[in-house]
């Protein structure tokens, strides 16, 4: 025991120098955040080496997360805020990089859930270092009790369980970073902000058919402070800003119809105009409009075009969650992909990537692009699937067997737990055709099949996949505006009330071309580490089948009272 911790007091203090050296020669502005987190951490590490069963690693993440929001409805704001909130998360891990206590619990499942939930503590605003020093020390103090205990539990359910399928370790090794950037300086004229959402939201009031609208405005700019017992140490700044605009329609049966017009940029210059917005909007009324008497499409198997916003959403709803890393290795998983590597899962002529490094693609704005994941580990491209075969996965620093390195997949909501996520998805593909050859190709698709119609996706709101093995194996994505497509020459024509559904294997097997037209889909996804922002980038596919079962909806009745009369100049 005695050699063990001077090897890992000898880690430690060659991480100090480190530390010394590099900054004595950038000379860079270091945070007063920092130096506090970095001493503590080194303090706290020290003085639990002599306990009978001392941690390996400690990690400590702050991550500040400033606001400023406006929302309205019907040309009125409903709410202005600007809050500041400080998230302190502490990683305390005891036994090996090989076994150690973040090993997975498969016989208590709450303690797993509640693990994974924990939003973990608050950190001060400003730069308070005596009160971080006691928060780090009461923080560490408690993490390390928790991991010895838990570290404890997995040891005995590993005797007394059968053999894991993944032998992989426990936590991987990757390579030190050092990046101090400064905090970005990006707060916006909420003013401004306001004057425009009430010019958003204003138009729907005229129409009886809008039952409920809204328009809101979002300036989300991150900070993470974070370093670790193996000499990482980063400052890293993030800044999004989002305009989201919404309205629902109800139909005499009840179905309620939303539709959504959603925008996307790292500053204000990058937002549309007010002159798009507002064309959007004027589209959006007359399709909700629309939407409101369409007829209702029956169950349908057969040949369906989904555009590149709606196919988007559908790689990253049924591919995407199943190509993150730590769902290989879980028990309870079903592991689609897993032993599929080598295999052909998409046709020959398409290939999914990831990359984090990029924030714009044909002039698209992409929300999925960070430097270093939230486990200090450097943003990778990872091509997942080269031509059609499976290649890789999306790695967080939990191994699985063949992958034991991080490619800076972890990600989490700030305060949560990180596992492999989702960044840029990126479908790219060499059988592309035009929008009306590909059009075309749909409709011969339903005279071969003697199909009277096929459908074309034109937006989707998103969805959810089951990836485990106790429920179906499925996915279920939510189309808003959807068109049948006749063979006889007849109009195209707009219906309502159908979810697009299937598993994934059968699916993607029946994709048999591209179209030329790239569109970017940018989220919020949601998973066991929270929400955390996504960008998929598409071009339309043709499928030769797809199935859609009807919407659920209401049973309530529209409004029976009539609408407010208007105000007379």
């Amino acid at each position: 025991m005695r050699k063990t911790y001077v090897f890992r007091a000898l880690l430690g203090l060659l991480g100090l120098l480190f530390w010394g050296m590099s900054f004595a020669g950038q000379q860079p502005e270091i945070p007063v955040r920092l130096k506090t987190m970095k001493q503590e951490l080194q303090r706290n590490f020290d003085a639990l080496q002599k306990e009978q069963v001392p941690p390996y690693y400690i990690s400590y993440s702050i991550d500040e997360v400033r606001t400023q929001s406006v929302s309205g409805t019907f040309g009125a704001i409903t709410n202005r805020d600007e809050n500041k909130t400080s998230f302190l998360k502490i990683d305390v891990r005891v036994g090996s990089y090989h076994f150690d206590s973040s090993h997975e619990l498969r016989g208590d499942t709450l303690s797993r859930l509640r693990d994974r939930f924990s939003s973990g503590d608050r950190a001060p605003l400003d730069e308070s270092p005596d009160a971080l020093r006691v928060l780090l020390w009461q923080g560490t103090d408690k993490a390390y009790k928790s991991a010895v205990g838990t570290f404890s539990k997995v040891k005995s359910e590993k005797s007394l369980k059968v053999a894991e399928e993944d032998k992989s370790d426990d936590f991987s090794k990757p390579d030190f970073h050092l990046s101090v950037e400064k905090a970005l300086m990006a707060n916006v004229n909420l003013d401004v902000w306001a004057a425009k959402i009430r010019k958003y939201s204003e138009p729907f009031k005229k129409y009886p058919h809008i039952l409920d609208s809204s328009a809101v405005f979002q300036n989300e700019i991150r900070h993470k402070s974070f370093v670790n017992t193996e000499g990482t140490i980063l400052s890293t700044p993030v800044n999004y800003m989002r305009l989201y605009v919404t309205a629902t329609t109800k139909a005499d049966d009840g179905m309620e119809m939303p539709l959504y017009l959603s925008y996307f940029g790292f500053k204000e210059s990058e937002l549309p105009t007010e002159e798009k917005v507002m064309s959007d909007i004027a589209a959006m009324i007359g399709t909700l409009e629309k939407l409101k008497t369409a007829p209702v499409v029956d169950p349908y198997i057969g040949p369906a075009i989904l555009s590149g916003k709606a196919s988007g959403v559908f790689f990253h709803e049924i591919l995407g969650h199943r190509l993150e890393g730590h769902r290989q290795k879980s028990e309870s998983d079903a592991q689609t992909f897993k032993k599929k590597v080598g295999e052909k899962v998409l046709p020959e002529f398409m290939s999914v990537v990831f990359d984090p490094t990029i924030k714009e693609l044909h002039g698209l704005k992409l929300s999925g692009a960070y430097s270093f994941d939230d486990e200090g580990t450097k943003g990778e491209k990872v091509v997942c699937i080269e031509n059609g075969i499976l290649k890789d996965f999306l790695m967080s620093r939990t191994p699985i067997d063949n992958f034991p390195r991080s490619n800076g997949h972890a990600r989490c909501q700030p305060g949560l737990k990180p596992v492999s996520r989702q960044s840029n998805l990126l479908v790219e593909s060499k059988n592309i055709l035009s929008e009306q050859k590909l059009r075309q190709l749909l409709i011969e698709e339903c005279k071969k099949q003697n199909k009277a119609f096929g459908l074309i996706f034109a937006e989707n709101q998103g969805g959810f996949t089951s990836t485990g093995r106790v429920s179906p194996n499925a996915f279920n994505v939510t189309p808003l505006v959807v068109f049948k497509i006749y063979t006889d020459g007849r109009p195209d024509e707009l219906v309502r009330g159908v979810d697009l559904i299937g598993t994934p294997l059968t699916t993607f097997g029946k994709i048999i071309a591209t179209g030329s037209t790239m569109e970017v889909f940018n989220g919020i996804c949601g998973a066991e580490s929270g929400s955390v922002p996504v960008s998929s980038v598409s071009p339309s596919i043709l499928v030769s089948e797809i199935e859609v079962q009807k919407k659920a909806k209401s049973q309530e009745k529209p409004p029976i009272l009539p609408p407010p009369a208007k105000d007379k100049k």
